[in-house]
């Protein structure tokens, strides 16, 4: 099958946070967006088939979770990941985010610690604070342009009476697709301490492939944190189909929570909140995209791919005080822009009034963010090359 990466889809008018809310978060709306992480392609053909049936039906009422969609995610699972779920595991969600302030309500009590390894996308952070639990941080390390667990400090953070750990894997931003070995010595602190983990599994299946081994087309291995798992643990995982299949604005995602009296405890805060209701276009897209997608993500991966490699060379060739942390997961680049010798405000001075292009700056991503910008390359490729000219030309002037 052919899918057309390359072709440009005007956002403009949609209400979208990416295009239409740029004024808005920039101050201008004069400066290409690279921002947000959704995609500018067009969604799986089977996903948009499904939605236009669903609409043809000129009632749209209340609806229930079909047993086909569960199907649907417990084949997904299986199929992409060797992972056995069983149906009594899954806890329907609004949203993964939804899922990380769900779980800390949950599992830790009001000014109790929970951990996040910051850089991180930010609502882990504000999951802990807006519910008023206690914030530890265990920075990421980077030796030589690649991120590690910093073990030893982790340690420490678990017997400072960390209730939780929200973990991101593959990590956002720094791409980092965790290995087997690093993910059992995290159970193994995690479990002298008693602390309930929420891996955050949503950008899993957006694995950088290498076409090198033809056989199985994929560079990394994403391993699931549960398949690792001992009864004893005490692991929640948020999946979802919206970042893979280019569908976040649906907003449906699952927990797979296979602890009884963990779904008990997840099940009365969503019940508390009422949030027990979803609609019926986001369960016709979601078990459409993990029933029909999967020959339009074998492409994306491979343009994506593409795409950062396009971004690593131009940076090297271009742009060299600039580098790309070379991501082993999601569409999202984590650009180390500190031999730029700017500060954190004049380095987002400079990409969205000199290059006018709309990165999400670094600092937001806590400690170890100052100095990077994320970049996001789920767009055509001449989106990307512009991105990239404008930003080389103001630089290559001074």
């Amino acid at each position: 099958m052919s899918f057309d990466f390359d072709k440009i889809i005007t956002r403009d008018g949609t209400a979208s946070v990416k295009q239409d809310g740029r004024a808005a978060y920039f101050g201008t709306a004069d400066i290409l967006p690279l921002w947000v992480a959704d995609m500018d392609f067009a969604a799986p053909e089977a996903v948009t088939k499904a939605l236009t049936q669903r609409a043809e039906h000129p009632v749209y009422g209340y609806t229930f979770y079909p047993e086909s969609m569960y199907g649907a995610l417990i084949d997904w699972l299986k199929k992409r990941h060797g992972w056995t779920v069983e149906r009594d595991w899954i806890v329907m969600a609004p949203g993964v985010v939804t899922s990380l302030f769900a779980s800390v309500m949950a599992f830790a009590e009001s000014g109790e610690g929970v951990i996040v390894q910051p850089p991180v996308y930010a609502p882990f952070f504000t999951a802990v604070t807006t519910n008023q639990r206690r914030l530890i941080e265990n920075p990421l390390m980077s030796v030589d342009g690649v991120y590690y667990i910093d073990f030893e400090h982790l340690e420490r953070c678990a017997a400072d009476g960390a209730k939780m750990l929200l973990f991101c894997s593959p990590h956002n931003p720094v791409g980092r697709v965790w290995s087997k070995a690093e993910l059992e010595q995290l159970l193994a602190i995690t479990r002298r301490y008693d602390i309930t983990i929420l891996s955050d599994e949503i950008h899993a299946d957006l694995i950088y492939p290498d076409l090198k081994h033809t056989e199985n087309p994929v560079g990394e291995q994403h391993t699931t944190l549960a398949m690792l798992a001992s009864e004893s643990d005490k692991i929640i995982t948020a999946v979802a189909p919206s970042k893979t299949f280019n569908i976040p604005g649906l907003g449906l995602s699952a927990m797979i929570v296979p602890n009884p009296a963990q779904r008990t405890a997840l099940k009365k805060v969503f019940d508390s909140l009422h949030l027990s209701n979803t609609n019926p276009f986001s369960i016709a897209a979601f078990e459409a995209a993990y029933r029909g997608g999967e020959a339009w993500l074998d492409a994306l991966l491979i343009y994506l791919r593409d795409n950062r490699d396009f971004v690593s060379n131009y940076l090297k060739k271009n742009i060299p005080n600039i580098r790309l942390i070379q991501p082993q997961g999601s569409y999202l680049l984590w650009l180390d822009c500190r031999d730029l010798k700017m500060t954190d405000l004049q380095l987002e001075a400079f990409f969205m009034k000199e290059a006018r292009v709309g990165l999400n700056p670094g600092k937001s991503f806590g400690k170890g963010g100052s100095g990077f910008m994320r970049l996001n390359i789920a767009s055509p490729r001449s989106v990307i090359a512009d991105a990239l000219n404008r930003i080389a030309t103001p630089l290559n002037s001074r």
